[in-house]
């Protein structure tokens, strides 16, 4: 069973068409046991960040998720609540990832960063290759559409640029993330969502 995490902050109906495509059935849930009993679990979100953990707080879902144990996949908003904090709302995350989230800031560049753009550099962390990347090139454009950017750190695995560097993939033993959306970028994101069914 492929869990979707519903906390009212995701962009549901591309995904679960997405996961459609490769015939692979979802539920759309907010019970805490039926998203520990999942294969894996989704953790979408498009929002702001402040109020997307008032409505995790209100479900039980912030101690939840960062207990689960089975492959979880954090989607744009779901990536950055998976951080320690977020400037947006002055909110404290889920702090699975090390890594702050923060609004790009620029005089010259439109904001939000939306559009394709490269996934970016590739980092190798503990000396083996993201099984979510596999097939998959650091050239290789994605769709993205966000205000704010988790920083540089230590789960990062991919590293984009657009004013300043920042995650576009993270990983941390079982939590997988991609700043971008997966859903929306045609054979790239469907070759990393088959990625992560594998897992």
């Amino acid at each position: 069973m492929i869990a979707i995490i519903d906390y009212d902050a995701g962009n549901i109906g591309s995904l679960r068409n997405a996961m459609q495509r490769l015939n692979v059935e979802t539920i759309l849930t907010r019970e805490k046991s039926m998203l520990r009993a999942a294969d894996k679990v989704i953790f979408p979100g498009v929002g702001h960040a402040e109020s997307a953990m008032d409505s995790l707080r209100a479900a039980g879902l912030d101690s939840v998720i960062p207990s689960l144990t089975q492959p979880v996949l954090g989607i744009c908003l779901g990536m950055q609540l998976l951080c320690t904090h977020s400037s947006e709302g002055d909110t404290e995350c889920l702090g699975v990832f090390d890594s702050e989230v923060t609004k790009f800031s620029s005089n010259t560049e439109k904001i939000p960063h939306m559009g394709w753009n490269n996934i970016g550099t590739f980092r190798v962390l503990d000396s083996q290759e993201s099984s979510l990347l596999s097939g998959v090139q650091s050239q290789d454009d994605v769709y993205y559409v966000h205000s704010y950017h988790a920083s540089v750190g230590t789960h990062t695995v991919a590293t984009a640029d657009y004013i300043s560097p920042f995650s576009s993939v993270m990983q941390r033993d079982n939590f997988y993330a991609t700043q971008f959306h997966p859903e929306k970028s045609a054979g790239v994101g469907e070759m990393i969502l088959k990625n992560f069914l594998a897992l």
